[in-house]
């Protein structure tokens, strides 16, 4: 991360600890995009590394849920400003359907995710937070896509996981990457469902995407 950024994650995090919705905006967009940085760079750096901050604040108690619930919030809102003036490349002809496991409200990784995917020309189907197995198993059976992805934040959501894994197969043989904190927490989670784990930046998964699509890069 470079020095600039470093300083803008700061003055974002302290605007999103304010509740200062505009002025978090503001800064991702003018200081940000309007000094030259790149999208995935202010998605990465500063949003998720600050939003990183809040849930390391949170478990050392010095915010509240409430707290971290504003600061979410203000980042989904910082998000989809930048979405707006991002130009997509052109679309790839694959379908990638999204979603966060039964029982996992933390949706905004694979917001991220979904935001990144769309960007590089996937045709993105976002479910968001805690999608019923049963409804997530019937959208994969009607979209037949390409690619799924399951995101899981929470380490007592891993069964869901396990189980959404399990039952996605029944329906459909595409390829299938998870991610999200909980499969960072347990390094052989991917191996054990033979999936593919989703890269720690938007540049490794994009790359993986691509490559469980058989995309050129």
């Amino acid at each position: 991360m470079t020095p600039a950024l470093q300083q803008l994650r700061e003055c974002y995090l302290r605007a999103q600890l304010a509740g200062d919705r505009r002025e978090a905006v503001r800064l991702v967009l003018e200081d940000g995009l309007g000094a030259g940085a790149q999208i995935d760079e202010l998605q990465t750096h500063v949003i998720r590394a600050a939003q990183d901050e809040i849930g390391r604040l949170w478990q050392l108690n010095r915010v509240s849920i409430a707290q971290e619930h504003m600061a979410t919030a203000i980042s989904h809102i910082s998000l989809a400003a930048l979405f707006e003036r991002a130009t997509p490349k052109a679309a790839l002809g694959k379908t990638v359907v999204l979603a966060c496991v039964e029982g996992e409200l933390h949706e905004l990784p694979a917001r991220m995710v979904a935001d990144a995917l769309e960007l590089e020309g996937f045709d993105v189907r976002y479910l968001g937070a805690n999608v019923p197995t049963d409804d997530l198993v019937a959208v994969i059976r009607d979209e037949q896509p390409d690619l799924i992805g399951l995101s899981v934040t929470m380490s007592f959501n891993v069964p869901a996981l396990r189980a959404a894994v399990a039952r996605v197969r029944e329906v459909s043989d595409r390829p299938v990457f998870i991610g999200g904190h909980a499969t960072r927490w347990s390094p052989g989670l991917a191996r054990e469902l033979d999936v593919a784990q989703a890269g720690d930046s938007a540049a490794e998964l994009v790359a993986t995407a691509r490559r469980l699509v058989e995309v050129e890069p």
